[in-house]
């Protein structure tokens, strides 16, 4: 039996494409993003309620590689990008059903320019995702202390220091206007290293780049910093 489920809403965040996007929720706080309800689910009787809720769960379609199939082993990051498990062992994207589960901080809703819209935090979701369903994170349900979380028992840790250079600093300082937060997002999301976790033959000089808001991050890492070089903005880039 086959299913089909229409979104009930879209998420605009600043993550514009799967490089370089936190690899759990909550990894970036600072991470800022809103979920928009669509029609006909967009009624302001379906949140009542949730407002007393801290957290919700996203149930999302992984939009962006759904069309690359599925694959029954993957190499989890976490260990090293080498070692392969079982896709049902893993949060991999290439799933035999392209769904995702996120629980993110719920930061308030309402109505904005006659859109009813829900405002999150630590999101660690593409812009564009579609949402199947929202359901209230539970703690005394959902918090399991004495759980077991096999290779990914504890938390990665901060493994870089994020350090901007002064070309970083001026654009930086100018987008910080309309974007407090971005300073404190830019440093969560490089200090957890983003790039792939096998990656032997690249060049220590080599400089990463990934679509943040409106612009280009670029940085690159020397030892254990991670230092930015740039912030391009969009149109810029693509004149380079």
């Amino acid at each position: 039996m086959n299913y089909t489920f229409p979104p009930i809403g879209i998420i605009h965040s600043p993550f514009k494409e799967k490089f370089g996007v936190p690899r759990q929720p909550g990894i970036a706080p600072a991470a800022r993003a809103t979920l928009e309800l669509l029609p006909p689910y967009d009624r302001d009787e379906a949140l009542e309620g949730l407002a007393g809720f801290s957290h919700v769960w996203l149930v999302f379609v992984f939009h962006a590689t759904a069309d690359q199939g599925w694959h029954p082993t993957v190499r989890p990051p976490r260990l090293g990008g080498n070692a392969r498990v079982g896709v049902f062992a893993s949060r991999s994207t290439f799933r035999p059903n392209p769904i995702g589960l996120s629980v993110v901080e719920l930061a308030g809703f309402g109505r904005e320019d006659g859109k009813l819209v829900l405002h999150l935090r630590g999101a660690d979701l593409i812009d564009g995702t579609p949402v199947l369903d929202i359901k209230p994170y539970v703690p005394y349900a959902d918090s399991l202390p004495d759980a077991r979380g096999g290779f990914a028992d504890s938390a990665p840790e901060k493994r870089l220091a994020v350090r901007f250079t002064i070309e970083a600093e001026v654009p930086l300082a100018a987008r910080e206007a309309v974007h407090p937060q971005l300073r404190a997002l830019i440093t969560q999301i490089l200090a957890v290293d983003p790039r792939p976790a096998y990656r032997e033959d690249e060049p220590v000089e080599r400089v990463y780049g990934m679509r943040l808001l409106d612009f280009d991050l670029r940085w690159r890492v020397e030892g254990d910093t991670a230092v930015v070089v740039a912030l391009h903005s969009i149109a810029q880039t693509t004149a380079l």
